[in-house]
């Protein structure tokens, strides 16, 4: 029996896609190096920042002094440009609210900083979501599964009960890791060949087929 439903954040409910390349494009140029357009980094995101970075990095420049010096630009300059350009995509809403009136539990499952995490949901969705769960000191990032299953304990539900809904191989991953059902979608960041070799049981096109397989999970 589906009883709640965890969602990644970027590439799934928010469209950050601009706003990462920004950031990272603007600490590319301190040192010179060439920028990106921004659907290049579709590819470039889905494993943490620091391989973001290296992948955007040209040849030969993707050493761990570079990237940690990139980094520390980019998380100054992101830290204030976050939300400029983030979006929600179109049918989430739609989606939210009908598992609201089903009574499933919602909640976001993310490796964006907490502090971040917390004001991107509060300004595409409101109060609508049970609780975020962002990356925090002490908890290793997924696809460790070690968040989602905190977030399964503090809101009163198994693994078994939760569908997980995510754009990239990472997010399938960690549904696979904690036990949850791996929903993997395609408006997001990533393909469906990357969903399927991480384990996706499922895969969706757009929001509202979410609600079949749940009705599914649940008959």
């Amino acid at each position: 029996m589906i009883k709640a439903v965890l969602f990644d954040l970027d590439g799934t409910l928010a469209n950050s896609l601009k706003d990462l390349a920004d950031a990272t494009n603007y600490a590319l140029a301190t040192e010179n190096f060439p920028p990106h357009q921004t659907e290049e980094f579709k590819m470039f995101v889905g494993d943490g920042i620091s391989k973001m970075l290296e992948r955007a990095l040209p040849d030969g420049y993707r050493d761990s002094e570079t990237v940690a010096r990139m980094e520390k630009v980019f998380l100054k300059y992101y830290s204030v440009h976050y939300a400029d350009s983030t979006a929600s995509y179109d049918g989430i809403d739609e989606l939210l609210s009908e598992l609201q009136k089903t009574g499933l539990i919602i909640a976001v499952v993310t490796n964006k900083a907490q502090e971040m995490a917390d004001v991107v949901v509060k300004k595409l969705y409101g109060d609508t979501f049970k609780k975020v769960f962002g990356k925090r000191v002490g908890v290793p990032a997924k696809p460790d599964p070690t968040l989602a299953l905190l977030a399964m304990e503090e809101l009163g539900v198994k693994p078994e009960e939760c569908v997980f809904l995510g754009d990239s191989g990472m997010d399938v991953l960690t549904a696979v890791n904690s036990g949850a059902v791996p929903v993997g979608e395609l408006w997001g960041f990533r393909g469906k060949a990357e969903l399927l070799a991480n384990g996706a049981k499922y895969i969706i096109n757009k929001p509202l087929e979410l609600l079949d397989i749940i009705r599914e999970n649940n008959n």
